[in-house]
């Protein structure tokens, strides 16, 4: 018995580094990113791009009745470039004629967080570090988009994060840590903003206090949506859609949903008194932060792709105000090589955290040239709330 039992003892033990070569850690292991195009994290190429639109600048002088406020979320000019070799030197960016940059810092770290970096952007307050919805005196300041829904028009949500994360807070809440995310979860339930649309279902319905905020909310009128399906299809004026207990999946396994649901919202809150809709590719930030730049270029792709969209329906409209900006860039990129006829980068990332540098802003419609130049990230903020009227 002994003997057999060491002979199974040493049998296991050789095994053991042809199984440590074969199996996975998990880390790249997921759909159609596991490929030999994601063997070296630092490197890239794309099989194919895809098909940017072409839009014209609209007349200055048209009023603004919506406003569009795009948030890719640690995507400074690095991961922009990036994005731009590897879809063969085209980007549904480059319509934009009107660009300018954003300081990002935070009141009291030079380095900002998603939380104050996105607060200066939806309140025209710069905060302090963690902080959302607030001043940097901890006491609450009202957004934009809720300076428009006061005004009567509609407002919407939309991320591929969890929806209770620091950037949609910042349009719809208050909160000095992004951490409290049950706290932050319920504060959607008396927001009133109509479309809302992401991850995050754990936090509203699996809570420690034994409320489910979804029933809450399907109670005072909200339709519930847990596919892309699902909001596509609805006929509801009001749309919770939570597709996820945390974040949304990586860009190529959630397919289209960015694209299909941002559209899906401007046909449900496009009225004669207007919009406002905040859209965020958010995990943009999160990849870069994993030093991963294969899934970080596919984030920065859906974002763009989506922008494309927004272009096209604006440019039909011709009274929609579209600004697309970051809360800070991520990564400390640093494009080294590659080349846009093979469609590749060799990157190099020098931190798994944020980094300071300027961040591109860009602005479409009615009054665009006006967010041209160097601001600072509250400065472009207050440009927004001056076109809410």
């Amino acid at each position: 018995m002994k003997k057999y039992l060491l002979s199974a003892l040493l049998c296991a033990v050789c095994t053991l580094p042809l199984f440590s070569q074969v199996v996975d850690d998990g880390s790249r292991d997921r759909s159609k990113y596991a490929n030999d195009s994601f063997r070296d994290d630092d490197r890239y190429r794309t099989d194919s791009t895809y098909r940017t639109v072409s839009v014209q600048q609209v007349r200055d002088r048209n009023k603004i009745r919506n406003v569009i406020v795009m948030v890719g979320d640690g995507m400074g000019l690095e991961q922009v470039s990036c994005g731009w070799v590897l879809n063969g030197g085209h980007l549904n960016l480059d319509n934009f004629i009107y660009t300018g940059f954003s300081r990002t810092f935070a009141t009291d770290k030079l380095i900002t967080d998603s939380c104050a970096g996105g607060n200066a952007i939806s309140t025209g307050v710069k905060t302090k570090y963690g902080y959302m919805g607030l001043g940097p005196d901890g006491n609450p300041v009202q957004s934009s988009l809720m300076d428009a829904r006061a005004l009567g028009k509609k407002t919407g949500i939309i991320v591929t994060c969890r929806i209770n994360d620091a950037t949609p807070l910042d349009f719809a809440g208050h909160s000095p840590d992004r951490h409290d995310e049950e706290v932050n979860a319920a504060q959607y339930l008396d927001c009133g903003v109509d479309f809302l649309a992401g991850g995050g279902l754990q936090f509203f319905t699996k809570r420690s206090d034994g409320r489910d905020i979804v029933e809450e909310m399907k109670a005072k009128g909200y339709e519930f949506a847990s596919t892309t399906d699902e909001i596509v299809s609805s006929k509801s004026p009001k749309v919770l859609a939570l597709l996820a207990p945390t974040e949304l999946p990586p860009a190529l396994e959630r397919g289209d949903y960015l694209e299909r649901t941002t559209m899906k919202a401007i046909e449900t809150l496009d009225n004669k008194k207007g919009f406002y809709l905040m859209v965020e590719g958010s995990c943009i930030d999160d990849w870069a932060h994993k030093q991963k730049v294969g899934y970080m270029a596919e984030e920065l792709f859906d974002f763009d792709r989506t922008i494309g969209k927004v272009l096209e329906w604006a440019e039909k409209d011709g009274h929609t105000l579209v600004i697309v900006t970051a809360d800070h860039a991520t990564g400390g990129l640093t494009l080294l090589g590659g080349g846009m006829d093979d469609r590749s980068v060799k990157v190099n990332f020098s931190t798994k955290g944020h980094n300071g540098i300027f961040v591109p802003v860009y602005a479409y419609g009615p009054h665009a040239k006006e967010f041209t130049g160097f601001h600072d990230n509250s400065e472009v903020g207050a440009l927004i709330r001056k076109y809410v009227k």
